[in-house]
């Protein structure tokens, strides 16, 4: 029998000890056959380990391509350069935006890196009574998605309330027609903050997974009821990583990336959390087995994840295990070498023309009130998290107008050209200086979002979302300091990862520069329209109770 090639001279991984062996390595057709010691076989390519540790290519189970603003093609590329040989990719963003057709317009594209997908099953997040979008996801589509092999999961499961309470809902009929076509289908979930028996009632529906944020509590709460958690870069707490360790919980999770930016992924995607897993005190074995075999077996992936005779030939060479400094990346047997590609566009036309709001005018940012002060409800945000704290204030009405002090005027534009609709919002703990921030990038339903506390600078930003066709853009004194072209769906771009990084890193500092204090500012400012995260949040058609799923006044009261 011919091979392709032989890896010598390393020290090889094998999951199924969680532990590392001096051995050789044979690859055919781009899969293992034999892990033994002192291979010899005739007219071989021999590749020298060196000396260096060998583990089985990084899957990643939870994420979101739309997240770093690029097309699939693009993120490929990007991934596989740190190391992520397979992922699971929720398409729930671009399915908000161009429903079934985004979704097929993702899957239909050819990469090197290995690109399963999962239905996206909150599309809208909410209802439409709540928001509104510019796709849907129901019944016939998730039928006709379940026949796709590409296809190996139900999304993330976000509105609780609905599978909980409400068995007519979408959400509940949905999960019904999964466990009758595909009844092993994994059920991924979104449950941060639930416990207790309504913890217990989620995960009766079939639903056995979470990535949201972690404390220790939740951990022992969600694995002992049996969940799988994945877990994400901001549940990555000494406490948290001390319980998963402590308590030996290797079988019952995995490391996911969820959302990396692109300005982020310019330097590493889940090799970075596999990385910063190290450093916190887990030991090497046990971190790459939790971003190699347990996601893969998560989700059913028997031929991946392991280094193995029959696995496919994804492996990763370090020559440093506890800086997880990766050498070498081969895909299918051979080594990832990074090519130029040419920029040209990969949707119908239609989807570079999806902005469709009007342009604002001043009174837009306006607030008119009678009286002297007004009981607004605010969105606070807190400062390590997406959440927003929910908090009541009396402002002052001036000359007729509402004074927002120190806070920040959010307004939102159905940009569909379905309706129409403007809504305004209040939010705390945000910009400090005179500007405005505009994204079409709003979780989930993407209308267009314009923040700030200057009625010019708010104008100004909104009219560049729109000339732009989406994106990011930071106002300040009148002028564009920093913006970011997202052309395809107003979300992502067909630039590469370096160019979209450089541009939305501007953005960042440019957030900065007019004081917005935060981890992630982008990710914080995206997800102010997030309508299944605490807990209080806004869409085009009004402030949304998070907790109580409804819709509740701006201003509560006027004296």
């Amino acid at each position: 029998m011919n091979y392709d090639m032989i890896i010598q001279n390393c020290k090889v991984y094998n999951s199924f000890t969680k532990s590392f062996e001096y051995t050789d390595v044979a690859v055919k057709n781009g899969i293992f056959t034999h892990i033994e010691k002192n291979i010899m076989l005739d007219n071989t390519y021999v590749v020298d380990g060196k000396g260096k540790y060998m583990i089985p290519g990084l899957v990643d189970i939870h994420m979101h391509i739309e997240s770093s603003m690029s097309i699939p093609s693009r993120f490929s590329d990007a991934v596989l350069a740190h190391g992520t040989t397979s992922v699971v990719a929720d398409p729930h963003e671009i399915a908000n935006v161009f429903g079934r057709e985004g979704i097929l317009s993702f899957l239909s594209q050819d990469t090197l890196l290995d690109i399963f997908y999962g239905i996206p099953s909150s599309v809208p997040s909410t209802n439409s009574n709540l928001e509104t979008t510019g796709g849907a996801i129901g019944i016939e589509e998730v039928k006709e998605l379940l026949m796709n092999n590409k296809i190996v999961c139900l999304g993330e499961v976000m509105n609780f309330y609905d599978v909980c309470y409400e068995p007519e809902s979408l959400s509940a009929k949905i999960i019904g027609i999964c466990k009758k076509l595909r009844p092993i289908l994994p059920l991924e979930g979104h449950c941060p903050k639930i416990k207790g028996r309504e913890l217990s009632n989620f995960i009766s529906k079939g639903i056995s997974a979470d990535h949201t944020h972690q404390t220790k509590e939740s951990v022992i709460e969600k694995i002992t009821n049996g969940m799988f958690l994945e877990i994400q870069g901001k549940s990555m707490t000494q406490e948290v990583l001390e319980t998963l360790i402590e308590h030996d919980f290797y079988e019952y999770f995995c490391f996911v990336t969820d959302d990396v930016m692109a300005d982020h992924l310019r330097y590493g995607h889940l090799n970075t959390l596999v990385q910063k897993a190290i450093e916190m005190g887990m030991k090497p074995e046990m971190a790459i087995y939790c971003a190699t075999f347990t996601p893969a077996r998560r989700m059913h992936l028997e031929d991946r994840g392991t280094i193995a005779p029959g696995r496919i030939a994804d492996f990763i060479m370090l020559d440093d295990i506890y800086k997880f400094h990766i050498t070498d990346v081969y895909k299918n047997g051979k080594k990832v070498i990074k090519t130029k590609k040419e920029t040209k566009k990969q949707f119908p036309e239609h989807f570079y023309q999806s902005i469709q709001c009007r342009e604002a005018e001043k009174k837009d940012f306006k607030i008119n009130l009678k009286g002297t002060s007004a009981l607004c409800n605010i969105m606070e945000i807190e400062p390590h998290s997406t959440f927003t704290k929910h908090i009541q204030k009396w402002l002052p009405v001036t000359n007729g107008f509402l004074d927002l002090e120190n806070y920040a005027l959010l307004t939102v534009y159905e940009r569909y050209g379905k309706n129409g609709n403007i809504s305004h919002g209040i939010v705390g703990n945000t910009i400090k200086k005179k500007g405005a921030i505009a994204t079409s990038w709003a979780h989930d339903h993407h209308n267009v979002m314009v923040l700030g506390n200057d009625v010019d600078d708010m104008v100004l930003a909104q009219k560049e979302i729109i000339k732009m066709q989406g994106g990011y853009v930071v106002v300040k004194e009148h002028k564009i300091i920093a913006s970011a072209a997202l052309e395809v769906g107003g979300i992502v771009s067909e630039r590469t990862i370096e160019e979209i990084g450089e541009d939305i890193d501007n953005v960042r500092k440019a957030m900065q520069d007019l004081g917005y204090v935060h981890d992630n500012e982008i990710m914080s400012f995206s997800t102010l329209s997030l309508l299944v995260s605490p807990q209080l949040k806004i869409s085009d058609k009004g402030m949304i109770d998070t907790t109580k799923q409804k819709i509740i006044k701006m201003v509560e009261e006027i004296r």
